[in-house]
């Protein structure tokens, strides 16, 4: 079976989406983004392509892409799109896959199912993007709830932003698990910054274990 890795996160606009370019670069891998939600301006995948210089070929096609820029639970009502989250399937490929969410945890996919209900079906293991401003001890602790009730595999928690060593560690000490590392907030941001701060903030092993 493949190597698989999920990317969510504790909120939207995080960087879920800048740090799954610099990990699919740093693993060589391929990017999935199943249901993508607006596509005015530059999408997901798009962003991924151009941050982490991924081939065309190792993009795979969103399984939904919607219009309008809401949760996608609203956006495909608006579009008029059906989504049927029990075709959401992995693709197969033959290299590491990076599977992003869309927002949070609990973003709703229908008016019955949220983005974690798929994951619990799914078991990949899980990254989870968390900010270090303030608020993110709380939103961080509770997603770690949410993924260990539905028994989702947390390989661990990826912090973006500046340096708050309280924060983190308050974060691995209650939330008993493991901080991969951080990403800082680059200015400005090009495909050989992400790449440099990405290497320098994390160890490939955490995540190639995963993947094993």
């Amino acid at each position: 079976m493949t190597s698989r890795i999920v990317v969510t996160g504790t909120d939207t606009g995080i960087g879920k989406t800048v740090f799954s370019a610099a990990l699919t670069d740093a693993l060589s891998g391929c990017y999935w983004k199943p249901v993508q939600s607006g596509l005015d301006g530059e999408t997901d995948s798009e962003a991924v392509r151009r941050l982490g210089r991924i081939e065309a070929r190792r993009i795979l096609p969103e399984s939904y892409r919607l219009a309008t820029p809401a949760s996608p639970h609203l956006s495909a009502r608006l579009d008029g799109v059906t989504i049927r989250p029990e075709s959401l399937s992995p693709p197969p490929v033959e290299a590491p896959l990076v599977i992003e969410g869309a927002g949070g945890l609990m973003v709703p996919l229908t008016e019955r199912t949220v983005f974690a209900d798929v994951f619990q079906r799914w078991r990949i293991p899980v990254v989870l993007c968390a900010r270090t401003a303030l608020g993110t001890i709380n939103h961080t602790l509770l997603s770690l709830e949410a993924l260990r009730a539905r028994s989702i595999p947390v390989r661990g928690v990826a912090f973006i932003g500046d340096e708050q060593a309280d924060t983190e560690r308050t974060i691995a000490e209650l939330g008993h698990v493991r901080v991969l590392g951080r990403l800082p907030h680059l200015a400005p941001l090009t495909p050989d910054s992400l790449r440099r701060d990405f290497c320098e903030g994390f160890n490939m092993d955490d995540f190639r274990e995963a993947l094993a």
